[in-house]
């Protein structure tokens, strides 16, 4: 075993962990429908989720809409520190107080108030109503209280803002930990989106969430990656959440190895052919200052440079380029950055690509009830100088767009065809990686805590 593996394994693996042996399961998950009417109730009711940033709801009256399944929650800005999330139903009729238009994945907004478009009752920010016509006729039996929009839990972390729609859930602190303590150094909450796309996917929203949970496919998957080195990786549980990682190359500390990497051979060279390929095929784990820095590695260090002194040389360059230009990244200990990992799988449907000055973020969702069809959505976030942070909307972006460019097709590519494998008579269930795929199989013991059944048992 590679020294590096069986290092990280001792450390992933303490306390001992089921799952650091070969599991299977079966896959209702991936293809009932009974199942993902089951999720209606017993998962998506039940979590804390991820429907949109802070910087997305402005002002006071500034909304946005989180459609799941045959729930539509209504998140608003109440005030400057402040946000209010409701059931989008008036408590009238039941009516949608706000339509998503067509072609769009929420709605989004701003209003003063919310008027049902179909009889008019009226709701302040806090969620009273405060207008009904001829109120009179109920004869005293509508109250302060029977007419107040039903309230959804609604907290910030990161940047984000998440809902939950159980009264009784446990504080989003609590359930996101320990991802939360680890990725505050970060400090994401201050990157500002540089796109964001979404489309519909026919594969259910765990094939697609699988595709990115791990990095034991980039190889086969991402050929074109391979003249920049060997792209191994590694797979933790972490409670109800997993991180992922590389592994450090032999001639390279492991704290240093972060999702910025080096290239293998001449480590000047590769990793500037890395990151120009990475931002013009991809444009995702990177940005423009760190592409500049890597281009004039060859010119700024002699032939032979180790690959750590390689690296530490970039980022140093880059962060100053980014100084000067009002660009200040987040000091985070070496140490913590090689613990963190490379991205973190927030269960059950959010994946957070960490790096000190940018990310990459994915959310899965069902698509109605249909076991085959998903919703997904990437969004690429870097910092920006103060006052120059881009407006990046959500557009939809459908497979084949080019818009895509080259490299996450590749990836989409499998999705549809694993869907289609999951339902073939000959096929037993997964058997991922207990090392490099751990965390996919974590998502299954989760998501078995949560709908009572599917959980992972050993591979025989």
């Amino acid at each position: 075993m590679d020294e590096s593996i069986e290092a990280v394994q001792k450390t992933a693996d303490s306390p001992v962990d089921e799952l650091a042996e070969a599991v299977t399961f079966g896959v209702d998950a991936y293809t009932s429908e009974a199942y993902v009417r089951a999720e209606r109730d017993r998962l998506w009711a039940k979590v804390w989720q991820q429907v949109g940033r802070v910087e997305d709801l402005p002002d006071v009256g500034s909304y946005l809409s989180h459609e799941i399944l045959d729930d539509s929650i209504i998140v608003v800005r109440v005030a400057a520190d402040r946000f209010k999330a409701y059931h989008n139903a008036c408590t009238h009729r039941g009516r949608k107080l706000v339509d998503v238009p067509a072609g769009a994945k929420g709605a989004s907004g701003r209003r003063k108030a919310f008027v049902c478009p179909f009889h008019g009752w009226t709701f302040n920010l806090d969620g009273d109503c405060t207008h009904i016509r001829e109120k009179q006729d109920w004869g005293g039996a509508l109250t302060a209280e029977n007419t107040h929009l039903s309230e959804v839990k609604v907290d910030t972390w990161g940047g984000w803002i998440w809902i939950n729609m159980d009264p009784d859930c446990e504080p989003l602190r609590d359930y996101l930990e320990p991802a939360a303590s680890m990725l505050d150094p970060f400090e994401l909450e201050n990157m500002r989106a540089r796109w964001r796309k979404w489309v519909i996917f026919d594969c259910n929203w765990k094939v697609a969430a699988e595709a990115f949970d791990e990095i034991y496919h980039v190889d086969i998957t991402h050929p074109e990656f391979v003249q920049f080195g060997q792209f191994n990786g590694w797979a933790r549980a972490q409670g109800k959440h997993s991180n992922i990682g590389y592994d450090a190359p032999r001639n390279m500390d492991a704290n240093q190895q972060a999702k910025l990497r080096i290239g293998s051979g001449d480590a000047r060279v590769s990793t500037a052919k890395m990151q120009t390929f990475t931002w013009e095929q991809v444009n995702t784990n990177t940005t423009r200052t760190l592409v500049d820095a890597a281009l004039r590695l060859v010119d700024e260090l002699p032939e032979g440079t180790p690959p750590g002194d390689v690296l530490q040389h970039w980022l140093a360059s880059a962060r100053r380029d980014d100084e000067a230009r009002g660009v200040f990244w987040p000091k985070v200990d070496p140490a913590h950055v090689g613990k963190s990992g490379t991205a973190w799988q927030i269960f059950p449907n959010f994946q957070i690509g960490h790096a000190v000055n940018n990310m990459l973020c994915y959310n899965f969702k069902p698509c109605g009830y249909d076991p085959n069809k998903c919703v997904f959505e990437v969004a690429v976030y870097e910092l920006f100088p103060k006052g120059e942070e881009p407006k990046a909307e959500w557009e939809y972006t459908p497979v084949g767009d080019p818009r895509w460019r080259t490299v996450l097709p590749q990836d989409f590519s499998n999705m549809a065809a694993v869907q289609q494998g999951m339902k073939s008579r000959g096929f037993k269930g997964p058997k991922p990686n207990p090392y490099r795929e751990r965390a996919i199989a974590n998502l299954h013991r989760n998501l078995a805590r949560y709908m009572g059944s599917g959980a992972p048992v050993k591979l025989k």
